[in-house]
């Protein structure tokens, strides 16, 4: 990616092609095993509703972040949470984020007075069949030099420059880029419509789990 795509419709942009492939991923499922298709399990909303950080924070103050995140996935079901890592209004990021990684210092809007940061953020959906909030992808623009030591700055970092791969940010010998994780195993579970992670991933599970799972009619894979 080019420096004049760092901003945040670049990445709105890409998120929202990343969204359009999980909603095609689960009707293709569907097409596939039509015994997916349940009432009592919606399909995914075409459309992806994005929100700050900070706002998220200012339409539930007295909430802790996962609560908050519950809350807004009642309104809307599949969100993207943008700007995570930077402190909020309230002294805290909404959660931790490596100073490495993505790019959550960067300014991005001014709204009533107030600066927003953050070109990074998380996917979240409600999963109807666990009826809790479900992450499917953490994602955003990663850092460039000047970034890179603003946030290892912040975080009481600066000694990570000594390293390859901070040097070779800070003298511009890494690409700019956007990337992220996608929660396969958490992903399968949702198009799958299964109420554990152990139903689509093979692991080593406690037998007491096993035990509980097996009393709900809950498979996992051993």
């Amino acid at each position: 990616m080019s420096s004049e795509e760092r901003n945040l419709d670049f990445l709105k942009d890409i998120v929202g092609k990343l969204w359009k492939v999980l909603v095609e991923a689960e009707l293709y499922a569907q097409a596939l095993f039509p015994e997916l298709r349940d009432k009592r399990f919606p399909n995914l909303p075409e459309k992806l509703s994005f929100i700050h950080a900070e706002e998220l924070l200012k339409m539930y103050p007295d909430m802790a972040r996962k609560q908050r995140e519950t809350a807004i996935l009642q309104e809307c079901p599949a969100i993207f949470i943008i700007g995570i890592g930077h402190p909020l209004d309230d002294g805290y990021p909404h959660e931790m984020r490596a100073a490495d990684y993505d790019d959550w210092i960067t300014e991005t809007q001014h709204v009533d007075g107030q600066t927003y940061h953050g070109l990074n953020g998380d996917i979240l959906v409600w999963n109807h069949v666990t009826r809790r909030r479900h992450e499917l992808s953490s994602m955003g623009i990663r850092v460039n030099a000047e970034t890179l030591r603003k946030q290892l700055e912040m975080s009481k970092q600066l000694d990570f420059l000594k390293f390859p791969y901070h040097r070779s940010i800070t003298k511009h010998e890494i690409p700019l880029s956007i990337g992220g994780g996608i929660g396969q195993s958490r992903t399968m579970m949702l198009l799958l419509r299964k109420a554990h992670l152990g139903e689509v991933t093979v692991s080593v599970w406690p037998e007491i789990l096993k035990e509980i799972c097996a009393r709900k009619n809950i498979n996992v894979l051993w």
